[in-house]
């Protein structure tokens, strides 16, 4: 069965828009930067700039991704997602981190900022942010990798917003301050976002437990089949979004193997992980072992 529930071209068409969109917002603040000497501007047009490099890495990895598995990479380049989206997520870590400690700094040192020439730039990039959050906003709940392009670009679109209310704020009052106050503005909209990321790609690549799947109630509903003794070797964990993949051994009754039953207890086991559990698992590797089988084992087993 497919689990690419992506719309793989019409994803990767998409990111292609969003990036050419990111493309020329970026060339427009790198030159208003320069006009303006603007903290924020000059922190949106760090952050554009990453955001093209990560579009670029999303858009490699949706391709990459619908490539088929072969004997050497058995589940194709999946994972490559997680690898885009984690990537990405730790670059604008850095970028908010930086943003934050430079605000800091021109809090007591700001430079003279053109209030107008500011608003513009700023207006600039929140429409062209706009779009580019129409475009991807219909498949950014479909990976790791369409939902990183996504979160790039709204946190593209509050700089933008943080930009304007700064350039307003300066125009109405001449607080310099409020560029640098902008900038922060937009690395603590972005940190919390790419931390919550990061834990969740991380937890992919560490092989940690789907996110929504209790493996202690696995094995309690396991257990609960007709004909089944233990459960061991319970493991669980995720190749891409919505891949989750679950392993057991599996200690039976002796008779089930004499008369035939065994068949019909592993046909039950697949029902009970794919039925019973808000994460369906579709991809399930069960070792049916007699009892007398233990003492073969090697290691010892949970």
């Amino acid at each position: 069965m497919s689990h690419d529930h992506a719309g793989p071209s019409s994803s990767t068409a998409r990111l292609g828009i969003a990036l050419g969109i990111t493309s020329l917002i970026l060339v427009a603040e790198i030159v208003g930067a320069v006009v303006t000497d603007s903290l924020s501007l000059l922190v949106d047009a760090g952050h554009m700039l990453t955001d093209v490099g990560g579009l670029t890495a999303a858009l490699v990895a949706a391709w990459l991704i619908r490539r088929p598995a072969t004997s050497s990479r058995t589940w194709g380049y999946r994972r490559a997602e997680v690898l885009a989206a984690l990537g990405q997520a730790t670059v604008l870590l850095a970028v908010g981190i930086y943003a934050f400690v430079e605000g800091i700094q021109r809090l007591f040192a700001p430079p003279s900022v053109p209030s107008g020439s500011l608003l513009v730039f700023g207006l600039i990039g929140l429409v062209g942010n706009v779009v580019s959050i129409a475009v991807l906003s219909a498949s950014r709940d479909h990976n790791l990798n369409l939902r990183a392009a996504f979160l790039e670009v709204v946190n593209d679109a509050l700089g933008s917003v943080a930009v304007i209310v700064g350039a307003l704020v300066i125009s109405a009052t001449g607080w310099l301050q409020a560029d640098a106050v902008a900038g922060m503005v937009i690395s603590v909209l972005i940190v919390p976002r790419t931390i919550a990321l990061l834990r969740e790609t991380t937890g992919v690549l560490l092989e940690s437990t789907p996110k929504g799947l209790d493996l202690d109630a696995v094995r309690t509903h396991m257990l609960e089949l007709p004909h089944v003794r233990s459960i061991h070797d319970l493991h669980a964990s995720q190749i891409a979004t919505g891949l989750p993949i679950i392993s057991a051994h599996v200690v039976i009754e002796q008779g089930c193997f004499e008369d035939g039953h065994a068949p019909r207890i592993l046909d039950d086991l697949q029902n009970c992980v794919l039925e019973h559990f808000a994460v369906q698992i579709e991809h399930s590797t069960f070792q049916l072992e007699p009892e007398t089988h233990q003492q073969h084992e090697h290691v010892e087993h949970v």
